[in-house]
């Protein structure tokens, strides 16, 4: 009897938190394919000894799901942008979960999973790691800074615009 109050206390709890976790859930909508306005992405590796390379950089994907899934990212600069390749692009992708939002203020909280990127000669390789972003659901602008990830490599910073993408509660 004591073993079934307590599955029922733990099935309740379980059940509680469940709704209390789908009740803050957000989504990254309209479903289907996306592409981004030139953005810039500042990243630092060994391949350019610390010091900060920026790079414009367009994406595309698809939304599925209340998930977005980068699989193509494009690089113009020059120099170590050019040189520089990403990894998990095409497969399985750049994963962007949106994980909060604020409707009064328009902001909101996401993170974008597998990044992460190889240069050849001078040699780096970077990442994959996790990246934490900011949505402004006003401007469709997603931004993130200073995101450390291995190999002694970081994201400075990235701004990219997709126009076609919201964020919903």
């Amino acid at each position: 009897m004591k073993s079934l109050k307590a599955l029922v206390r733990v099935s309740s709890f379980a059940l509680l938190f469940g709704a209390a976790s789908m009740a803050s859930a957000v989504s990254i909508i309209p479903e289907g394919p996306f592409t981004t306005e030139a953005g810039t992405i500042v990243v630092t590796s060994p391949s350019s000894f610390g010091a900060p390379i920026t790079c414009g950089v367009t994406f595309g994907g698809n939304v599925s799901a209340g998930v977005a899934t980068i699989t193509s990212a494009t690089l113009t600069g020059g120099g170590l942008c050019n040189l520089q390749k990403m990894k998990n692009v095409p497969c399985p992708g750049w994963v962007l979960t949106a994980t909060s939002y604020n409707a009064s203020t328009g902001i909101g909280s996401g993170t974008v999973s597998n990044v992460g990127w190889t240069v050849a000669f001078p040699s780096s390789n970077c990442g994959p790691g996790t990246l934490n972003g900011e949505w402004n659901q006003a401007t469709r602008t997603l931004t993130g800074k200073n995101q450390p990830l291995s190999g002694n490599c970081a994201v400075q910073s990235l701004t990219v615009k997709v126009p076609s993408l919201s964020v919903a509660p």
